[in-house]
């Protein structure tokens, strides 16, 4: 079967799923009586508890907004843009333990009412081995999941059984988004969580529980068309219609895209799953048709580019026999090729996007409570997006958000907007409502950060 093109498989819309939805009460707040889906009120409650929601917005705030006069990332010649797809070994990582760390929220929650310390944004993917071939080939080593770095193992004189919770919830993961790894059969497990040091297990028993380190956090609105049509591609090949009507592709894809001027150039791997692959002509063939599918529906949700050129599997050489083709067993080059880790991967926006400002702290895996590698990178994206979708005027914006360690989360050393204006618009003219926005939200930090504990943002 193969997929004709059809406008309606490809809505125009595209990123849509990055900017909240929450509805905003007329002074701008979140209306925070829709209580967030798949909870009861009574886990709502005691999560709200450790994470209280602010009865005031009086702080004074550390808050710049200026004007950036750089050209628009739209605007220059080359642009580079990656995307890791769902079952590349980075991503792997990335959403497997960003899945232990819910889990672990909800388990100390649902226990204690609260809570407690941990970070698991250490975790590895090591590669095993695997003999693919057309027909179907066989696993040699299975794959090994290592998780890190630390949790709470006791409180009040509870046990939590930490590693089979880290344990479990990988399994529950595999099963609900790979489609031929077994998570009992081809997937070792190893549980390196040690307990957490003193004092910064202290730091969740404080009455304010400051942040948990000193970094930045960054963030950019609006996409552009070729970030917009990275992600969308990505998601397209892994995609269950797409998997329906090329079963023999894997879920490990990864796509570069570059832009130079108006034409776009991606270049794409993506595992092919040897049993649904005869012969050597069999591949080629599957793999031509693939890629003509691919370039009618980039032609499709284009707008502005002109010339595109997909490259998929560059690696594969004809004249190799089967070690000129990316066959795997399983759809995953972690089965034998690629290991992964935490933080390689894609940013919480989904990309790897090679013009913007990018920061180098991992997000999956780190607590929602205090630890400000996760909680001010996710939220200064939600508040660029949120500048740029309510300011009229705003061409473009970075937000950077700096923590000081142990200092109130709601009030960092500095949260700055760069702005890059509108032609006949001024700072003044803007300066003031994009102030109050970032007010609103740092004021409103700890409703964003239940909203991270119950797995409302995703990581990658």
């Amino acid at each position: 079967m193969n997929i004709r093109f059809s406008p309606p498989l490809f809505p125009k819309s595209s990123g849509k799923h990055l900017i909240r939805k929450k509805p905003l009460l007329k002074d701008n707040r979140p209306d925070l009586k829709p209580k967030p889906p798949g909870t009861d009120r009574k886990k709502n409650k005691q999560l709200h508890k450790h994470l209280s929601v602010p009865r005031v917005m009086n702080k004074q705030r550390n808050i710049i907004v200026e004007q950036d006069t750089s050209l628009p990332v739209e605007q220059q010649k080359i642009e580079l843009v990656e995307r890791k797809g769902i079952a590349h070994p980075d991503t792997m990582c990335d959403s497997i333990m960003e899945a232990v760390c819910i889990a672990l929220c909800k388990e100390y929650t649902d226990r204690f009412g609260h809570i407690l310390h941990h970070n698991i944004d250490k975790g590895m993917l090591v590669a095993g081995k695997s003999l693919p071939s057309p027909g179907g080939g066989k696993i040699i080593e299975p794959m090994k999941i290592i998780f890190g770095d630390r949790a709470t193992y006791t409180h009040k004189g509870t046990v939590i059984p930490v590693g089979e919770i880290a344990e479990n919830t990988a399994k529950k993961w595999l099963r609900k988004h790979m489609r031929f790894i077994d998570p009992d059969v081809n997937i070792i497990y190893q549980n390196e969580i040690k307990p957490g040091s003193p004092e910064l297990t202290d730091a969740f028993a404080r009455p304010i529980i400051g942040a948990n380190d000193t970094s930045v956090g960054v963030g950019y609105a609006p996409m552009t068309e070729t970030e917009n049509i990275i992600l969308a591609t990505e998601h397209y090949l892994n995609s269950p219609i797409f998997k329906y009507a090329y079963p023999e592709t894997g879920k490990d894809v990864k796509v570069m895209g570059l832009r130079h001027g108006k034409d776009l150039t991606l270049t794409v791997s993506m595992a092919f799953v040897d049993r649904y692959i005869h012969n050597q002509q069999s591949y080629f063939e599957r793999k031509e048709i693939i890629k003509d599918n691919l370039v009618q529906f980039i032609n499709y949700k284009k707008k502005t580019l002109e010339n595109i050129t997909v490259q998929l599997n560059m690696l594969d050489d004809p004249s190799r026999g089967n070690k000129g083709m990316y066959l795997t067993v399983l759809g995953s080059s972690g089965e034998s090729a690629d290991s992964g880790q935490v933080g390689r991967g894609n940013r919480v926006n989904g990309l790897i996007s090679f013009n913007r400002p990018q920061t180098l702290e991992a997000a999956a895996g780190k607590n929602p409570v205090n630890h400000v590698g996760k909680i001010y990178n996710i939220l200064s994206n939600q508040i660029a997006r949120r500048i740029h979708k309510e300011t009229k005027g705003i061409q473009g914006v970075t937000v950077y958000l700096c923590s000081q360690i142990g200092k109130p989360l709601d009030e960092p050393l500095t949260a700055t907007a760069k702005l890059i204006l509108e032609p006949g618009v001024v700072l003044p003219d803007v300066e003031k409502e994009v102030s109050s926005i970032i007010h609103v939200e740092l004021a409103y930090i700890q409703v964003f950060m239940t909203e991270l504990a119950l797995g409302k943002h995703p990581v990658c």
